[in-house]
């Protein structure tokens, strides 16, 4: 573990982060093919998989929550030389996250045509979004329990494991959604049981490397659930519950409000919502080979290496999203077009909001960088704040607000003007916190508990 402490703190991000960002872009990968195969088909297809893409939101909301609750925390007790507690923190995520995918299930299960209508799908839509639902619902437990084996292998300074899993099951599903869409001729469910398959394999390889090869091996019987293991729990995954789960009600906000120009702009937003989550899991991606190094870092009262690796998150960041928003601005039509059956309509409506996102996508440079940090040295409120800002305390409020000033051009600039109330809200949030550990590192002095939670007071 000493290694997390003493190797130069840019190259160890580097290290964590490859595989990181591999694995959030796998992860995300699932979303992208499964719009790519059925956008072969029609555009209330294509609806659909974006109708449905509050559920997966959800799923993954649940893992990450426990997966960054109980990683952020074992990080710390890794730090500090405390293996036993990493132990029970690791058990009790995973099986509690299993928990509550299964609740998800027998939710979808009973509830999965209402759930549809409830997310924005129209009386075309529905037929294809309900099955697909359903079907994604009752792959909840593995999803969940695979996505919180992630998260906690990376946060163990396993991020290269913890990307073979992800990856394994992504390969699968892109060798099953043309089996079971095409030849099978499954449509859209095919889809979504290509998704479940692929998320099983992932469990399954990712719970054996992690008996094999953690720091923090999983034991059924270091499951001890306890008012404290939950409150750590609560208190550095609710940053992570607030960025995901908010997804879900904003983008089912989205669905709404895109459904008032039709079937095509349901499909557009689909398509862009996407592809710019596929964007964003790079960035957090890359913040997320970050928190394993800031972890073990506050936990040994290391300061001068968290604040050194933020700044390097935030240089790096922006210089690869400048060039990445550029390109992708320039190429926005080809980059919708391949993503359905030639309607005009949804290249169109496609193009303008894809374009919109990329003017603010450099913004996350500093945005994202502030939430993984605040979150990993326990500053739950001012991260929560912050991570919930962009999907829900601006975007669910704009996605009224601007479509009814503006109509069509006021929903495709929705989520970039999202972006920059997030940016301006995050200033005040950080930079006291980012003053108090670099005045620390200078004095080589510790932070008393009361200095740092009042720091955005």
């Amino acid at each position: 573990m000493h290694w997390m402490l003493e190797s130069p703190v840019r190259r160890l991000i580097l290290r964590l982060a490859i595989p990181t960002i591999a694995s959030m872009l796998i992860s995300a990968f699932y979303n992208v093919a499964d719009a790519w195969f059925v956008g072969r088909l029609d555009t209330q297809s294509v609806a659909a998989v974006g109708i449905a893409f509050p559920a997966m939101a959800l799923i993954q909301a649940i893992g990450f929550f426990f997966g960054h609750g109980s990683g952020n925390t074992m990080a710390r007790m890794l730090g500090a030389e405390d293996v036993k507690s990493a132990q029970i923190m690791a058990a009790t995520g995973v099986i509690c996250s299993a928990l509550c995918g299964l609740l998800v299930a027998f939710c979808g299960l009973c509830f999965h045509t209402p759930m549809a209508s409830l997310m924005g799908a129209t009386d075309s839509i529905l037929p294809y979004a309900a099955p697909y639902l359903l079907i994604l619902s009752l792959g909840a437990p593995a999803m969940c329990a695979a996505l919180t084996l992630n998260n906690q292998l990376r946060f163990q300074g396993r991020a290269s494991l913890a990307m073979i899993g992800i990856l394994s099951g992504a390969v699968l599903n892109c060798f099953l959604d043309p089996l079971f869409i095409f030849v099978f001729g499954w449509g859209v469910s095919g889809a979504a049981f290509a998704t479940v398959c692929g998320q099983i394999l992932s469990l399954l390889l990712l719970w054996k490397m992690n008996r094999q090869y953690g720091i923090v091996p999983i034991q059924l019987s270091a499951f001890q659930p306890s008012r404290y293991v939950f409150g750590e729990i609560i208190r550095g995954g609710t940053p992570s519950l607030f960025r995901q789960g908010l997804g879900c009600f904003a983008m089912a906000a989205l669905n709404h409000a895109s459904g008032v120009y039709g079937d095509a702009a349901i499909a557009a937003m689909g398509i862009v919502t996407r592809l710019t989550n596929f964007l964003y899991a790079a960035i957090v991606g890359f913040g997320q080979g970050f928190q394993p190094v800031c972890g073990f870092a506050y936990g040994a009262k290391r300061f001068k290496r968290v604040c050194d690796g933020f700044w390097f998150l935030v240089q790096a960041n922006a210089a690869v999203l400048f060039l990445l928003s550029l390109s992708v601005w320039i190429e926005a039509p080809d980059i919708i077009a391949r993503f359905h059956n030639a309607d005009p309509a949804v290249t169109q409506i496609g193009t303008r909001a894809l374009r919109w996102q990329m003017i603010t996508l450099v913004l996350s440079a500093w945005i994202i960088p502030c939430n993984m940090m605040m979150q990993t040295i326990r500053k739950s409120v001012q991260a929560s704040l912050l991570a919930a800002a962009k999907q829900g305390l601006f975007l669910i409020p704009l996605l009224w607000f601007l479509p009814s000033a503006f109509g069509l051009s006021g929903l495709v600039a929705s989520q970039a003007v999202s972006d920059g109330l997030a940016f301006l809200l995050s200033l005040p949030l950080t930079l006291p916190t980012l003053f108090i550990l670099r005045t620390a590192a200078k004095t080589q002095g510790s932070i008393h508990p009361k200095t740092l939670a009042n720091s955005s007071s």
